[in-house]
């Protein structure tokens, strides 16, 4: 924790960031947002108490960054049945038709609202 808290330099923004940018990762390897927030929190809880975040800022950002990818993954049920439907006619195009809109759309207004969230709520 400390060598974390050390590179962003004791930052709330920078930490936020970072911990928002490991979250969207993170979440888009395993496919799953339920499977993330338990992994994320163990880390995310000392690391969120270092830096100075308040209960609520770092529930939000837990919450958040166990979202973030999870629309927008290739592995993601979300985007797994659309695709399944939608390619009937074999025009889909997983990627850049499901996910990349998904990455667009919802992930960066989720990271925009959850870095305003945490830092309002500190």
């Amino acid at each position: 924790m400390n060598s974390v808290v050390g590179l962003v330099g004791g930052s709330k923004f920078w930490g936020a960031f970072l911990m928002l940018a490991v979250g969207l990762l993170v979440t888009m390897g395993i496919g799953t947002s339920f499977g993330t927030v338990p992994v994320i929190a163990a880390i995310y809880c000392p690391l969120a108490m270092h830096l100075g975040f308040s209960v609520g800022a770092t529930v939000c950002l837990i919450a958040a960054a166990g979202a973030l990818g999870d629309a927008g993954s290739p592995a993601s049920d979300t985007t797994l049945g659309p695709t399944a439907g939608l390619n009937a006619d074999g025009q889909h195009n997983h990627i850049w038709d499901t996910c990349v809109p998904t990455f667009l759309h919802y992930n960066i207004p989720i990271f925009i609202a959850a870095m305003i969230g945490a830092l309002m709520l500190y």
